[in-house]
């Protein structure tokens, strides 16, 4: 262990020398906002010396960082950036909504010779969950049906994964079956999971802490429109946060964000969406 001076982009490059050497360092960033400052070492260096190297040298190092909103941070330290990572080709990006699923993708990510970013909701931190004990190993790039239903599928990740499975067990007592897709990896992507689900339940709502436009939400509805189409009876819907700087008073913060009643009325709608009814 290394309590190292708070400069993110020494300690951050540090890792990445240490990785290539031989080393598997697990660098624990305080939130995910400060890791802007080392943006240039995770984008620039961690996630293009393999391929700039013509694969002679790798980089098998993780960052892990917590981040996220609903608590009372304010604009700077409750961002939701697994968007800027997942889209760079190079780095790994991981998003466990589970006590089983961080223990299990962090080991996973320990072992990835490749560089891992693990993200972790700061809401989740009083999670309680059953957690195997031994050697637990997770697979990255594989999403997990964490509920089975036939009437309508949600996608989510890390909190919104929560959130959906509260939902989802709310609307059994409508007689409404929803199955919940909790992607886990957010790059790689497991497209292949989300597009089979909705090929059965033939409706699908995205749910995502971070705001719609651009966002981890779009690129899956991309996924369901090229590999699920035919299938669909009802346009793909999305429920994300508003667009603005997060505010620091609880009223306005909560109402920014996402919520199950978000979800509920949304889910209400695509099933009662019959455009493409055949």
């Amino acid at each position: 262990m290394r309590d190292t001076p708070i400069c993110e982009e020494g300690f951050v490059g540090a890792a990445i020398g240490a990785a290539m050497l031989g080393l598997r360092p697990v660098v624990e960033i305080m939130t995910i906002n400060f890791s802007l400052l080392a943006l240039d070492q995770i984008v620039n260096h961690t996630a293009k010396m393999h391929t700039m190297f013509g694969g002679q040298v790798s980089v098998p190092m993780v960052i892990r960082t917590p981040g996220g909103d609903g608590q009372q941070l304010a604009a700077t330290h409750s961002q939701n950036l697994e968007v800027w990572y997942a889209h760079v080709p190079g780095l790994k990006v991981l998003a466990p909504a589970t006590p089983a699923d961080a223990k299990a993708l962090l080991t996973a990510a320990i072992r990835d010779d490749d560089p891992v970013i693990v993200l972790v909701n700061l809401s989740l931190y009083n999670t309680k969950g059953e957690v195997p004990e031994g050697e637990l190993l997770g697979k990255i790039g594989t999403a997990g049906v964490v509920k089975q239903g036939h009437d309508i599928t949600v996608v989510a990740y890390s909190r919104s994964t929560v959130i959906a499975l509260q939902v989802a067990r709310q609307l059994e007592e409508e007689g409404i079956s929803v199955e919940v897709v909790d992607l886990r990896s957010l790059r790689p992507l497991d497209r292949e999971t989300i597009c089979t689900s909705v090929r059965k339940t033939t409706r699908a709502v995205v749910l995502e802490d971070d705001g719609l436009s651009y966002g981890i939400g779009a690129e899956v509805a991309a996924s369901i429109g090229e590999g699920a189409f035919d299938y669909l009876d009802a346009p793909v819907r999305r429920v994300a946060a508003a667009e603005v700087p997060l505010p620091y008073a609880k009223p306005l913060e909560l109402a920014a964000l996402p919520n199950a009643a978000a979800l509920l009325t949304v889910i209400h709608q695509v099933l009662d969406d019959t455009r493409f009814t055949r």
